[in-house]
């Protein structure tokens, strides 16, 4: 009788090797090889799940969206809509070990969206996902029913840099200086 692979199971099991090598050595470290013998495989059968770098780094970025996505649904929404817009828009930024580990991975796939189409694809969904948290922003400050989009593009493009100066900056772009910053502008939002 033939062996029945949970082919999901396996993925999961490899996500969580992934994120392993990830959150201990660096998104750098998150090779086909070295994901292959954390989870105890050998690099041929990790290969029959992602061929190449970057669809491993794309599947790295669909867990990074899912874990914000859950962060920011588990927000209980209590505070005023200053206090709740800030916290749900610093799931968006590195803040942490975990955020920071997640916007390397962002970055990794940035850099391969200028020649890759999957990693283009997966970057516009990452990116959809970012404008939807800025339009819901804008839409609670100004207490408008539709986000104006020039707010939201400022917004967006914000998020973006802050986060990237986190990543590449991060002795002068600190966590607090990044709340601050987002802080600042979130006030004037709610200011017009």
């Amino acid at each position: 009788m033939p062996k029945i692979v949970d082919h999901g199971a396996r993925r999961a099991e490899l996500a969580r090797a992934m994120w392993r090598v990830v959150y201990r050595d660096g998104v750098g470290a998150a090779t086909v090889r070295s994901i292959a013998a954390e989870a105890g495989w050998s690099p041929s059968a990790l290969r029959h799940y992602f061929a190449t770098q970057t669809e491993l780094l794309v599947f790295a970025m669909e867990h990074v969206q899912a874990e914000a996505a859950e962060r920011i649904a588990a927000d209980d929404r209590t505070g005023g809509p200053r206090e709740v817009a800030q916290r749900i828009l610093e799931q968006l930024l590195p803040l942490d070990r975990q955020r920071v580990r997640e916007a390397e991975v962002w970055l990794l796939l940035a850099a391969r969206a200028q020649t890759d189409p999957a990693a283009r694809t997966r970057m516009a969904d990452a990116d959809d996902g970012i404008r939807r948290a800025a339009e819901f922003a804008v839409a609670l400050l100004t207490g408008q029913p539709a986000a104006d989009p020039e707010a939201v593009a400022r917004l967006h493009a914000l998020l973006d840099g802050l986060a990237l100066h986190a990543l590449l900056y991060p002795e002068r772009m600190p966590p607090a200086r990044a709340r601050e910053l987002l802080g600042a502008h979130l006030d004037t939002l709610v200011a017009s």
